[in-house]
């Protein structure tokens, strides 16, 4: 069937809707009628060049949500009519990894940038002008129909508002699992939230929720400072220095437990001034990403790494398991312990989207959502 998706050409190339084709799914897939897609700065990084895929061109959008139109053959459990949220991280439930009960680090991620089929690396479901198009995160979820495999989604019930919970498969568990899973957050703890976009407005409600004491959030954008005290900050800076003084002001001159990097394109000065804040034996969180071609290093001081015990730690998808976390995410949501609502600030058509990360570069969203007709 035909369909229209917003690809990216080539590497920094601009976002262009498209009428593409979309074969039908194959055994262990769906094809998703999308309802949202969440206007992630990781698919911005497509069209800046700070990411290089594997294959070109290739469709973006990784957080997504809608219903299942048509199940591939021998594929049980799944019906027409199911609602569906996708994750970004896709889990085989079989590797090492998933295994260990790290499924946000499964083997399948290693084709997140090949924009193929995850058993098939030569194999696309999209074509342009009987061309292969790639999905980013074999998802593609900037389409208004897209066929995804069965390890990139989680079935969840029919009431549920997917304009708001596409967010799930992405900014919120990234976020909110930074705090509460990657830093270990604790009650009484004094966290800093450097970054407080989409994806750090939820580190900044994980860390409120695991009990900090003072959740410092750190932004250059007005609003996005005013938007974290109300979703659980304490207090909120426009830049480091500010925050890291405050944090020893807290502490005893000793700084943050934790620091949680969050901004949308990361650089080594970013995490040196996240190490600078921290107390002894606290630790840093790098979430954000880093352009393709970085090779700045950290500048950070490896003897305070030794001496003071400082813990620098990455962290993909929170640490989250998806299959587990976004079930438990819906159910916060679901008894107000997690606000969805207040994280979109503008929603758009597909034919706007270039307009929503104008938006985003203006710093005028925390999220923008794309509906679907």
């Amino acid at each position: 069937m035909r369909t229209r998706a917003a690809l990216v050409r080539a590497a920094g190339k601009p976002f262009e809707v498209a009428e593409v084709e979309l074969d039908a799914p194959r055994q262990g897939e769906i094809q998703v009628k999308m309802a949202a897609s969440g206007l992630c700065h990781s698919d911005d990084h497509l069209q800046t060049g700070d990411t290089i895929t594997g294959h070109y061109p290739i469709i973006g959008g990784h957080e997504g949500a809608g219903v299942v139109e048509q199940v591939g053959p021998s594929t049980p459990g799944w019906s027409v009519g199911d609602h569906v949220v996708f994750s970004f991280v896709a889990s085989c439930g079989r590797c090492r990894w998933c295994a260990e009960g790290r499924t946000n680090l499964c083997d399948l991620g290693r084709f997140s940038l090949t924009g193929s089929r995850y058993d098939d690396p030569g194999s696309y479901r999209f074509a342009l002008d009987g061309a292969a198009v790639g999905q980013l995160c074999g998802v593609g979820s900037f389409a208004e129909r897209t066929v995804v495999s069965v390890d990139s989604a989680i079935k969840v019930a029919d009431d549920l508002p997917l304009d708001k919970i596409c967010l799930l498969g992405c900014a919120v568990g990234t976020g909110w699992g930074s705090a509460v899973y990657a830093a270990e957050v604790r009650p009484g703890d004094v966290t800093i939230v450097q970054g407080a976009g989409g994806v750090g407005i939820n580190a900044v409600q994980g860390a409120a929720h695991a009990g900090a004491e003072a959740v410092i959030a750190v932004d250059p954008v007005e609003f996005k400072r005013e938007t974290a005290i109300r979703l659980g900050a304490t207090v909120a800076f426009a830049d480091m220095a500010d925050a890291a003084d405050f944090a020893r002001s807290l502490t005893n001159g000793q700084g943050a437990d934790q620091a949680i990097v969050t901004v949308g394109v990361v650089r080594g000065e970013h995490v040196a001034q996240a190490f600078g804040s921290i107390r002894k034996a606290g630790t840093v969180v790098v979430t954000g990403m880093a352009p393709s071609d970085d090779a700045g290093g950290i500048p950070v001081s490896t003897r305070e790494l030794t001496l003071l015990q400082k813990r620098l730690q990455g962290s993909l998808f929170g640490h989250c398991n998806p299959m587990a976390d976004i079930p438990r995410q819906i159910g916060m949501y679901r008894s107000g312990a997690l606000n969805l609502d207040d994280l979109i600030t503008r929603t758009y058509g597909l034919d706007e989207l270039r307009a929503g990360y104008r938006d985003l570069h203006d710093g005028l969203n925390l999220r923008g959502v794309i509906l679907f007709d």
